[in-house]
Order: C-alpha cells, then structure tokens, then sequence
C-alpha cells in the first residue's frame, strides 16, 4: 500500500484513531535499518496503524525517512506531524483485520 493509496479522508480517520497511540519504533541517529524495518513490519502486522517517532531530523530529513519507511514496509502514511509518523498497513487476512481506512457512519 502506498501513500497515495490513502485518500485524504481516509488519512484524517486514521490519525484520529492514532492520537491516543505511542510511538512503538523510534529512528534514531542509525537511521532506517533492516532490523529497525523488521520490527517495524512486526508491528504493522500485530497492531496495523502504529506510530514511529524520527528523534533528531531536521523536517526535510523526516519526510525522506518517513517515504523510506512506507516504501520498505508496503505502508501508508496517514500523516506526518512534528517527528512522529502515523503509518498503517491493513492485515493480509481479511479475518485479522482491526482497523478499516474508511471512517465508518455514527
């Protein structure tokens, strides 16, 4: 799934439902890494939206790491705020799903 996979809509859902949520991987100065992308995609593939904190990246460097990540792990990214990044990636099984894009009716 990439990016622009996640309407505009669908984006401002998913961060709603990441507000309460913490940072689970954190970039450090290492950067992106295979073992910090496995950890990663472990977390996608339990929790599908997750948060990830870029600690010590000006904002030009965070946009390109927040691209890599999404690229890497075949996620979107529901939004990019300060130095934490919201991505989700919707489980491959339909019967694991937890969390639907879309914004359902109230």
């Amino acid at each position: 799934m990439a990016d622009d996979t996640l309407s505009s809509t669908e984006r401002k859902h998913l961060r709603g439902l990441a507000h309460s949520l913490r940072p689970v991987i954190v970039v450090g100065k290492n950067g992106v890494t295979d073992s910090l992308c496995a950890e990663a995609d472990r977390a996608l593939d339990n929790h599908e939206l997750i948060k990830v904190k870029l600690q010590g990246y000006d904002r030009d460097e965070r946009k390109v790491i927040a691209a890599e990540l999404t690229e890497r792990l075949r996620a979107g990214l529901a939004g990019l705020t300060g130095n934490v990044a919201v991505l989700f990636r919707q489980n491959r099984d339909p019967e694991q799903r937890k969390i639907s894009p879309k914004p359902t009716g109230h």
